[in-house]
């Protein structure tokens, strides 16, 4: 789709949102669970070799962990601002980027959190990125007109920043 379409911000990032509301609740929801099936009378060890509740409660509280690693992921996006950036300002977090990889176009928005999803938006596909990632670390910082090369996989790639937003 054409670059020339209007990005609303602040629906891209109400989608990013929806996407990380949705993974808490299902984490929220194994949480519980797993809670439950730890502290079921069935989990009760028949021997001194039955670890059933110990592996029950070391799941519960993996899936707790991750439920309150979705709870701050929520909050560090809802963080984010919904203006775009001032043009010719360098890509930090918020920022929608609009890159040439090895001559293919491609779309990201640099956040906290929600690495890996991907986003419909009026221009179509949006991935996420975080700063934490080998794409995200490069783009920190850098303007549009830039070029440089990312490494991924053994595999070099040059990249272009087209616009940032």
């Amino acid at each position: 789709m054409p670059e020339t379409v209007a990005l609303d911000k602040g629906v891209l990032l109400a989608s990013l949102l929806a996407a990380l509301r949705t993974e808490l609740a299902a984490a929220e929801r194994a949480a519980r669970q797993s809670a439950e099936a730890a502290n079921h009378p069935e989990a009760r060890p028949e021997n001194d070799k039955d670890t059933r509740k110990i592996e029950l409660s070391y799941l519960a509280a993996g899936q707790a962990a991750r439920a309150r690693e979705l709870e701050s992921a929520v909050a560090l996006v809802q963080s984010l601002p919904a203006e775009p950036v001032a043009p010719g300002a360098a890509v930090m977090a918020g920022a929608v980027v609009t890159l040439d990889v090895a001559g293919k176009r491609q779309s990201v928005i640099v956040s906290p959190a929600g690495g890996g999803l991907k986003l419909e938006t009026e221009r179509g596909p949006l991935s996420v990125v975080t700063p934490q990632s080998p794409l995200g670390r490069a783009l920190l910082g850098r303007k549009s007109g830039e070029s440089f090369e990312l490494v991924l996989a053994g595999r070099t790639s040059e990249v272009e920043i087209l616009s940032v937003e």
